[in-house]
């Protein structure tokens, strides 16, 4: 099935108060779309690059008090997890929807991707268009346009990736809720324009692993 666009009553989902209240809510409305979208761009990657990627949809499994205030699908070359691994990731808060690739505090490739972006970052800064946005911690919305990351400032970032154990970076976009709903099914092209921009990162660092 194709992916169907995200609509009001999946953004409100995040407003249900409750952890049983919002869980039942995110499974009935917005874990299949993410499902929907987790198919179609695995397909497109697939095919467009030639490797094999796995949809991974947030399960919140471990969630025992507090009601998530996001949900999401990542991609990653690993069928079994992808939190360990450079992912693409793409979901929705409440306020809005975004697709990003990076890496979180759990990757033991951290440094290396830190390392990466420092030795190219001039060539990244040009990479990245100036409305995208750089996350330094995804469990948190708030971000720094790509507009206002020069080489310095990104050099930093990717000092901090390197050197501090819980840090992490990603990068992608992210879209108000009214414009996501207004695009409807072509939610999904957005996305995978996004990926298609950033793919470099990620074959930069397949070939500094070994991939």
């Amino acid at each position: 099935m194709a992916f169907a666009g995200f609509t009001e009553t999946d953004f409100d989902v995040f407003s249900v108060p409750g952890l049983a209240g919002r869980m039942a809510a995110l499974k009935q409305h917005v874990r299949p779309k993410l499902e929907q979208l987790g198919q179609d761009i695995q397909t497109r990657m697939e095919q467009t690059w030639n490797i094999p990627m796995y949809a991974h949809v947030a399960k919140h499994a471990r969630r025992t008090v507090h009601p998530p205030a996001d949900s999401w699908v990542a991609w990653a070359e690993d069928k079994r997890g992808y939190k360990k691994h450079p992912h693409f990731q793409a979901g929705v808060w409440g306020t809005h929807a975004f697709a990003v690739f990076g890496l979180i505090s759990e990757s033991p490739l951290r440094p290396l991707f830190g390392r990466l972006l420092y030795a190219r970052r001039e060539e990244v800064v040009r990479l990245i268009p100036s409305d995208y946005v750089w996350l330094p911690d995804h469990t948190q919305p708030v971000g720094y346009m790509a507009a206002e990351v020069g080489a310095d400032r990104l050099g930093e970032l990717a000092d901090r990736l390197i050197h501090v154990r819980s840090g992490e970076l990603l990068v992608g976009i992210q879209s108000d809720r009214e414009d996501v709903i207004r695009m409807g099914p072509a939610w999904v092209e957005r996305v995978w324009s996004c990926f298609c921009t950033v793919q470099p990162l990620f074959t930069w660092l397949r070939e500094q692993t070994g991939a």
